[in-house]
């Protein structure tokens, strides 16, 4: 049974249009800022006030997409006719060159309090 739900699973996602695209950073970030992303998640994707951080996510473009389609929390649903797939999956390359935040214990000033 856990076997017939992996290859759904697997086959349902494969045959999901972009599935295994990688997409364009540098239009992914063209369009995080024309599209206005960077108003709640910010410029490095390191979340705000009204966003979280989405800077190097662990999902994948699919992930992002349907997330994006269908969200949790304060964020606003936006369909394929507000922004395509295909723009997802160039955001989502564009989010995966951003660096991933740095460990507390990395972080001299957060270090020491830490250790307090």
């Amino acid at each position: 049974m856990k076997r017939l739900f992996l290859l759904v699973t697997f086959t349902a996602t494969a045959l999901t249009p972009g599935f295994g695209q990688t997409g364009n950073a540098d239009n992914g970030k063209r369009l995080f800022v024309k599209d206005g992303c960077y108003e709640c998640h910010g410029y490095a994707g390191q979340g705000g006030a009204a966003g979280a951080r989405i800077a190097a996510i662990g999902l994948n473009a699919q992930g992002l997409i349907h997330y994006v389609r269908a969200p949790g929390g304060q964020m606003p649903a936006y369909t394929d006719k507000v922004i395509s797939d295909g723009e997802l999956t160039d955001i989502h390359a564009y989010l995966q060159t951003l660096p991933k935040a740095k460990p507390a214990k990395d972080i001299p000033l957060l270090s020491a309090i830490e250790n307090k």
